[in-house]
């Protein structure tokens, strides 16, 4: 996964804090993005958003816990690293109970900033490419006929040609058919690969 294309999203109130945290990040080859508090990130975010979110825990209205389980509650999964000047262990624990990739005191160094978010990194990187994966496969799934959806459905639940002939009105050589042209379609080679397409698929809109 390049992580030119990951943003690190710093949320801090203090302005100082903010710009020196996106200046040492930015000289490392980090593409940033800053926000005074948890409501304007909020405002800002869209489910395009890649990357992961330095918060600092005190902010002005919401939290930066309170801003990562609003994230949560939209669906997001946008990896968090929580910063703080008064930390203590209630409050590292309701982090990481809350998710957070890490929890870093202030004042932090480089190195430890630096591995949180490529830790955070990792996880979106492969968060997108199961998403990415995901949608391949629905393109896929998209491409076959309501007749070839119902016969795949009835084939990864193991029944035979003879017996989805029967279940569907057709012929057994006419299931083989459907079948060939499932296989071609989505590019697999055995029924192994035909199942993990089918338990994606949707039950079949005709009857």
């Amino acid at each position: 996964m390049r992580t030119e294309h990951l943003t690190v999203f710093i949320v801090d109130d203090d302005a100082a804090v903010r710009d020196s945290i996106a200046l040492m990040l930015g000289l490392a080859g980090y593409r940033t993005a800053v926000f005074a508090d948890a409501e304007s990130f909020l405002a800002a975010w869209n489910e395009d958003c890649k990357g992961c979110v330095v918060a600092d825990v005190r902010l002005p209205g919401r939290s930066g816990i309170e801003l990562l389980e609003a994230l949560r509650a939209r669906g997001s999964t946008l990896p968090f690293v929580i910063i703080t000047a008064h930390g203590d262990v209630a409050t590292a624990r309701s982090a990481f109970r809350s998710q957070a990739v890490d929890f870093l005191e202030k004042p932090f160094d480089h190195a430890q900033l630096s591995a949180a978010i490529e830790t955070a990194f990792a996880l979106e990187g492969r968060r997108i490419l199961r998403d990415d994966g995901r949608r391949a496969d629905a393109e896929k799934l998209g491409r076959l006929t309501a007749r070839e959806r119902e016969v795949l459905e009835r084939a990864a639940q193991g029944l035979h040609a003879k017996e989805i002939a029967a279940a569907l009105g057709i012929s057994p050589r006419t299931v083989e058919v459907h079948k060939a042209r499932i296989m071609d379609k989505l590019g697999v080679r055995n029924l192994a690969e035909l199942v993990r397409f089918a338990v994606a698929a949707k039950p079949p809109d005709v009857p």
